[in-house]
């Protein structure tokens, strides 16, 4: 047999000799800080965008650079003073492949300045076995970017950033290894972005999803107008709500008011996910099964319904429906859809004050069943110790 001889000792070379001897650890230099300071602004219903900005600051902080968090909830239009030299930043949520209403209305009236500024944009991010699945951001970017450009500031990051999905109304809320998977990678994007942005180098990994976003403007356009709307009539508190006013008082958009002695969703509800997630009662939920009714009604019968009326009584002619069908169908939807949705909700409201039709319309929603899980950024990932203007 051949081999080779285990007892034989190794000749000496040069190269052996040096590759004992230690090496010194080449370390990449850290570039220095371009800017003083960064003004930071976010908006957050469970916490995810509120984690990259803190985390965005903690990491600024460490490179000796100030940096002040604003949230948006709380500033509303009283826009705080910034400095010729700072650096601004945006991180916020994407709802309905756009930007939160809230971010939108704040960055349109955002004051002239000719800053340089990054947009960081939260997607529903989900694992599959070990693989981290990107959301789409739609225009949560790009919309936000043309209102800041047109005011005179230059952006110079975009980047999406997949945290955790919340989008409890579609689907179960994560597991908690499935969350600290997604939020320790999200952790290392936040540091490779911190450090090249506060370089003064552009980031524009959101280019990258350019085209899909694109493909998927239209969508973001129709829910703005129109599905955002009648998602906010899609929530309401069941059996074991207590009054206890958590769901009102927090709400960071105030669409929640008290109604009837029950708490009652307003057209200005973004959905942002943060009462239903957050009731200590989980007595807030998703009405399913009455929505796919009511949206049976207001996108498919009335619509039908007012057609066949209006040719009955002569409005207009069998022909002229027929030929123009489309176009007809989808403007009745347009005007009397909301309608008939918001007179639904109004009597799904008056309702639920009996105990018979509330346990009908909660055990009819997925979101009563404890598979269906509620999400929001864990305390361990969110500083507490001190309050947001001092982060």
């Amino acid at each position: 047999m051949y081999g080779k001889d285990k007892n034989k000792k190794p000749k000496f070379s040069l190269y052996l000799f040096f590759n004992q001897i230690p090496q010194p650890q080449k370390t990449m230099p850290s570039t220095p800080p371009k800017y003083p300071n960064l003004i930071l602004f976010y908006f957050s219903g469970t916490g995810n965008a509120r984690f990259a900005a803190q985390k965005i600051a903690t990491l600024v902080r460490d490179k000796q650079v100030e940096a002040t968090v604003y949230n948006i909830a709380e500033v509303k239009r009283d826009y705080p003073e910034i400095p010729e030299d700072a650096l601004i930043g945006f991180c916020y949520p994407t709802h309905g492949f756009n930007a939160a209403p809230s971010l939108l209305n704040f960055v349109f009236r955002f004051p002239k300045g000719k800053n340089r500024v990054f947009l960081l944009n939260t997607r529903a991010g989900l694992k599959a076995g070990k693989v981290h699945i990107s959301g789409i951001g739609g225009l949560a970017l790009w919309l936000p970017a043309l209102f800041l450009l047109f005011k005179g500031y230059k952006p110079i990051g975009f980047r999406p950033l997949d945290l955790p999905s919340n989008w409890i109304l579609l689907h179960p809320g994560l597991t908690k290894n499935a969350v600290k998977f997604i939020v320790r990678r999200c952790e290392k994007t936040l540091e490779k972005f911190t450090e090249k942005i506060l370089s003064g180098k552009p980031v524009l990994n959101g280019l990258l999803w350019l085209p899909l976003d694109i493909a998927v403007s239209p969508i973001a356009v129709g829910y703005y107008f129109f599905g955002r709307y009648a998602l906010a009539k899609t929530f309401f508190a069941n059996y074991n709500c207590n009054n206890c006013g958590l769901c009102i008082k927090n709400c960071p958009v105030q669409a929640i008011k008290l109604l009837d002695e029950r708490p009652y969703w307003s057209y200005d509800c973004e959905s942002c996910m943060q009462c239903v997630n957050n009731c200590p009662q989980r007595a807030i939920e998703v009405a399913h099964g009455f929505s796919f009714f009511i949206w049976w009604l207001a996108f498919s019968v009335v619509p039908a319904a007012i057609l066949i009326a209006l040719v009955k009584y002569g409005v207009i002619t069998s022909e002229f429906l027929h030929e123009y069908i489309d176009w007809l169908f989808n403007g009745t939807v347009f005007l009397t859809g909301l309608i008939v949705i918001f007179f639904g909700y109004r009597i799904l409201h008056y309702f639920l004050r009996f105990r018979w039709f509330n346990k009908i319309i909660t055990y009819t929603s997925f979101t009563h069943f404890k598979f269906w899980n509620r999400y929001k950024m864990p305390e361990s990932y969110l500083t507490q110790r001190r309050r947001d203007a001092e982060f």
